[in-house]
């Protein structure tokens, strides 16, 4: 049990965060749009990055050095198209939470979207992968660590999207969606930055 905690307190506390997968589960959130889909396929995307962080990263990265790269360079070209979707909404501004006003995107392009935010995320490996990967190492049981931090993801994501309603009133304001585009924005265009002038 203790073991578990020391991975759920792990997971929970890394994706506290504001990233492009927050956002992205934040912004469905308050839009009421897809909210149980969106936050069960990342807690799943989660758990699966994080049963081979415990299980398997050292041998995969062993084996093929060339992954690391691929994904630094493809989740920075994704983050920054995604921070100019963000930026040219904060700027064209008008949306609010009045659900005559709200257009709903379909169920599959919310799911491609939702599943790039976590797969094409350099950001989701390094705290999945290697981070939880590495520092379950020191647990001798590592199945309860997996599963404590599984868990952890899976509660932060539903306190997210499910949390998010209670903000409909400040969101009802279009005003309050250009500012929340803009700081996404800004934030999915360093995130870029840091990756690849690091």
């Amino acid at each position: 049990m203790q073991t578990a905690i020391a991975g759920f307190i792990l997971s929970f506390s890394l994706i506290l965060a504001i990233g492009a997968q927050n956002a992205f589960v934040l912004r469905q959130g308050l839009r009421r749009e897809h909210v149980f889909v969106v936050c069960f396929v990342s807690g799943l995307s989660d758990a699966i990055l994080i049963i081979i962080g415990v299980s398997s990263f050292e041998a995969v990265s062993r084996a093929l050095p060339w992954i690391a790269p691929a994904f630094l360079y493809a989740g920075a070209a994704f983050l920054l198209w995604y921070g100019f979707q963000n930026f040219r909404a904060a700027l064209r501004g008008g949306e609010a939470l009045e659900a005559s006003q709200i257009k709903a995107n379909s169920l599959k392009k919310t799911l491609i979207t939702c599943l790039a935010m976590t797969w094409l995320n350099p950001h989701a490996y390094l705290d999945t992968v290697v981070l939880v990967g590495s520092i379950s190492t020191k647990y001798d049981n590592q199945i309860a660590f997996a599963a404590g931090a599984t868990l952890g993801s899976f509660t932060f994501f539903f306190m997210l999207g499910y949390g998010a309603r209670l903000l409909a009133p400040l969101f009802a304001k279009p005003v309050a969606w250009r500012v929340l585009d803009m700081v996404v924005a800004l934030t999915m265009w360093a995130i870029a930055a840091t990756l690849l002038l690091n």
